[in-house]
């Protein structure tokens, strides 16, 4: 499946800020499924800093904005080719031990209510108790957006019974991890057939499962991603993947709007 994708990012600011540094997670890597084809970032009102791969093997793009700029647009936008492996990516690579997988972070720590939902979990294999804690997590945390934040934790999330696709992904991480299964936070895009109002990006998690390697589970839809997925970038929770980061200083009121658009075979979808 062939996707194009342009994911629009502004920052509307009421006076000029001091300073403010921003971390960009927005260049998709060639991997097992997805071939990225003619993929270009542009930054209007902030200025190229440094592009480096991080720990995760992330694409990193950092940019400043300095002094007098009201608005900052960043503009990510190419064509992805993708195929589906049934959520399967392969064995793990890169500079991080894959213990480093079972690592808590705050908004992945473990506690009693994520405790009782793994009580449940049961299958005759890693494989299987994977596709059983998505299908619980499902079942279990409806889809409501307005009711999370970025900064909301697994159990939060699972005490509220509500969140958005990123909730679904940190109680999948954290729960996988908690059964002694290292798993990882994933953000990219998703088409969304009839369905044109969606979140501006999508999240899911992966569970490294053996014999497999990396194997992707997305408990909000309850599937594993397929061809309509694009993975964007990896870590250890939301932080570490989130498509913009980054730091102010001062303190202007901004307006942030988010528009992305995925197009395959003439059929033109948006987000906002």
């Amino acid at each position: 499946m062939r996707l194009k994708i342009s994911h629009v990012t502004e920052y509307r600011y009421d006076e000029p800020a001091a300073f403010s540094l921003q971390r960009l997670r927005l260049t998709p890597p060639t991997i097992a499924g997805q071939s990225v084809y003619d993929w270009a970032l542009h930054v209007e009102g902030a200025k190229p800093e440094v592009e480096y791969d991080d720990q995760f093997g992330n694409h990193i793009n950092l940019v400043s904005l300095e002094g007098e700029q009201r608005v900052t647009r960043i503009v990510a936008e190419g064509e992805v080719e993708t195929e589906d492996r049934n959520g399967v990516i392969g064995q793990h690579t890169g500079f991080c031990p894959l213990w480093l997988f079972l690592r808590d972070t705050p908004r992945t720590k473990p506690g009693k209510l994520v405790r009782e939902l793994i009580k449940g979990i049961t299958g005759e294999n890693d494989l299987a108790r994977m596709h059983a804690l998505m299908a619980a997590i499902h079942e279990t945390v409806e889809y409501r957006p307005g009711t999370s934040d970025t900064e909301t934790t697994a159990e939060q999330a699972l005490e509220k019974k509500s969140g958005v696709c990123q909730d679904h992904a940190h109680i999948f991480i954290t729960a996988a991890r908690t059964m002694g299964i290292p798993a990882r936070y994933v953000s990219g895009y998703l088409m969304m057939e009839e369905k044109i109002e969606q979140a501006a990006t999508h999240a899911w998690g992966e569970a490294h499962i053996p014999g497999l390697g990396w194997v992707g589970f997305d408990p909000a839809n309850k599937i594993c991603p397929d061809a309509r997925y694009v993975r964007m970038a990896t870590g250890l929770c939301y932080r570490d993947a989130a498509p913009v980061s980054g730091m102010r200083i001062g303190t202007p009121g901004e307006k942030l709007t988010v528009t992305v658009k995925v197009e395959e075979q003439g059929q033109m979808q948006s987000q906002s």
